[in-house]
């Protein structure tokens, strides 16, 4: 799979931000809260106004509709959309999901009215849901803040498994102890800017 590079990228509240991502890398992406961290994210999807470039691989976002190129590189928020009124009204009706979401120790949920889904159950959900459309970079935002230790790692696992099939991972985590054990390197951000050279994590 292809590498995810940013140039210059910048919002009103953000940047200029510059950074690679590899295939089959997970880079941690740390601060305080507010330091632009979710905004830096919704900018590389092309949710937000932006300058700058963004590629995957040959890709260039935007040099094809926003939505086009979001299949490409997805994102999951830490707060995801819910519109319809059972879990299968979220997934795509080409996808079978089950596999994903028993890794997820959701086995059945498809089924489900989301009104009956806690937070955590939503988070997890929502990788899922993200993950049937095989993107080629994964974009996550506090993907275990709202789960126990069991559920955590469950996760983990299964972005591990992504970065071991190519994938190149953003994760946006306020746990140094999860991003020293998904992540090769890591980025602090401070007040809308990358705030000092990439650190190798042991």
């Amino acid at each position: 799979m292809p590498a995810l590079r940013i140039e210059r990228l910048a919002t009103k509240l953000i940047g200029p931000i510059s950074f690679d991502v590899a295939p089959g890398e997970c880079l941690a992406l740390m601060g305080a809260s507010g330091a632009g961290k979710s905004l830096l994210l919704r900018a590389i999807v092309d949710l937000d106004p932006s300058t700058g470039n963004v590629t995957l691989g040959l890709h260039a976002r935007d040099d094809m509709p926003a939505s086009e190129w979001r299949k490409l590189v997805a994102f999951v928020p830490a707060e995801s959309g819910w519109w319809g009124d059972r879990v299968r009204d979220h997934f795509p009706s080409n996808c079978d999901a089950t596999e994903l979401i028993g890794k997820m120790g959701l086995a059945g949920s498809i089924e489900w009215e989301v009104s009956r889904l806690s937070t955590g159950e939503r988070q997890r959900l929502a990788l899922a849901r993200a993950l049937c459309r095989k993107p080629q970079a994964l974009l996550v935002d506090e993907p275990t803040a709202s789960l126990d230790d069991c559920a955590t790692r469950l996760v983990e696992d299964l972005i591990r498994e992504c970065c071991r099939e190519g994938m190149a991972l953003v994760l946006v985590t306020h746990d140094r102890l999860q991003a020293e054990r998904m992540a090769k390197r890591l980025l602090r951000m401070s007040e809308g800017r990358i705030d000092r050279p990439s650190e190798n994590v042991p």
